[in-house]
This record gives C-alpha cells, structure tokens and sequence, in this order.
C-alpha cells in the first residue's frame, strides 16, 4: 500500500488528493501541555509517524524510521479578532494546513495546529499524508489522545502499553507472504479477470472530463430502512466480507 502511494506521489508531487485532514472541536478548560505531550506519546509510539521514504538502489520506495524528539504545537490565538470573524478565520488556518503540501523524503507526514478561538474553545487541527495513515488509524489515534489526555491532565503515568509490533513489521511480513506462489496465484487470477478488457473505458457521464483533473468530490447521505440495511448485513456475513466491499 505505501509502495503504490509513494508511485503515486512520483507520477504527480505535491497532489492533495492523498491528504488526511481530521479538525477536533475541543470544549472546556484546555491544558495545553498535556495535550502536547500526549500528541508527542503518539508520535513516539507509533513509527509510521515519524518516517519518511527514500528511493532505493532497485527504485522502490525504501522507510525511513526516525527517532522521536520532543516537538512543539503550534497555537494560534485568534481572541483578538471579533467573534463574528473568528469561525471564518479558523476555517481559512484549517485549509491553509489542508492545502500544504507533504515531502514523503522529508518529512514530517504528520502535523498538528492548534487554534485557540476562545476561552474555553479550541480548535486542534490534525494534517497526515495516506502513506503513514489511514482511516482505522484515525480511531486508534483519538481513542490514545482521549487516554493520554485524561492520564497527562491528572499527572498520571501513560496508561497505554508498549505496541509489540509497528506497521514496519507488517509491511515485511506482507513482503514475504506475496511472493512465490501466493503471487502467482493472485496475479494469474486476475489475467483471467481482466482478459480482453480494453484498455480504455469510457463511461457515460453528465460533464465533460476536465483537461486537469481536480480531485473535488462531495459527500451524498443516504438513509436505508432498518429491514434493508439488516439483509445487507447479514449477505455480506454470508460471503465473509464488509458492507465497503
């Protein structure tokens, strides 16, 4: 998966398409510094987010694990301004740090803002590139900065244990699963598949293609009946897979 996105990132640098932008809405008597800290523990904890990927002797993408140093979070205070304004302002910081592009040599893949908007309101603005994150390791992320959080705040020790594995240790063991024969496998399968498609698809559609494609797309909420949603459940257990899928 990181090799296909780093692909990505060398056909087009600089793309936004790839960003993760995630905005927490934060209420109450904030402690800074434990918020930090505990933004720091994630980051020590978790090696995906201080890599950063170089270009190897066969042209593949090789990590990059980087030791932790302490770091600072950068606040924005926005009280100054009038309160009619500040929404709009917080909004304008948020996709300015959307819209900063990522260096997967450079790094870091992972940044943090945070806005203070007004007394008792913040705003903490989370920014990481697809290669190091994804959407499960947005849970796992606010489920550790809740528990480090709480900890910190108190005075107390981190609660979380030490992780025994980091996604490193899964990439290599992917490596080695698919090759040989579960690699032929899967490649033969999908020649099978794909066998005679052209090699151009032209679906039908409401708008022209653009000359540059823009990566915007929009959201559309749709509402099942309860009975509905309970057999597309119960059809995707049936054939072991997710809804997603």
């Amino acid at each position: 998966a990181q090799q296909r996105l780093w692909f990505l990132e060398q056909l087009e640098p600089g793309n936004m398409a790839y960003h993760i932008p995630f905005a927490v809405r934060l209420r109450g008597d904030l402690d800074a510094r434990a918020l930090a800290r505990s933004l720091q523990e994630i980051v020590r904890r978790h090696e995906a987010l201080r890599t950063t990927f170089r270009k190897g002797s066969e042209g593949r993408p090789i990590q990059v694990v980087h030791p932790h140093h302490p770091f600072q979070v950068p606040l924005a205070d926005l009280r100054a301004l009038p309160p009619v304004v500040r929404a709009a302002e917080a909004l304008r910081q948020a996709r300015l740090g959307i819209a900063r592009p990522f260096s997967l040599t450079r790094g870091p893949l992972f940044r943090v803002e945070l806005l203070r908007v007004e007394d008792e309101q913040h705003a903490l603005l989370l920014s990481m590139h697809h290669i190091v994150s994804d959407g499960w390791s947005l849970e796992v992320l606010v489920r550790e900065l809740a528990a480090l959080y709480t900890a910190f705040a108190a005075g107390l020790p981190s609660p979380l244990p030490e992780l025994p594995l980091q996604y490193a240790d899964f990439a290599r063991w992917q490596r080695q699963w698919l090759g040989g024969a579960p690699l032929d496998g899967q490649l033969a399968y999908w020649r099978r598949q794909l066998e005679g498609v052209p090699l151009v698809f032209e679906l039908p559609a409401d708008r022209p293609r653009p000359a540059v494609q823009t990566y915007d797309g929009g959201t559309v909420m749709v509402h099942l009946p309860a009975p509905l949603a309970e057999r597309m459940q119960s059809l995707a257990r049936a054939h072991r897979v997710t809804l997603f899928m």
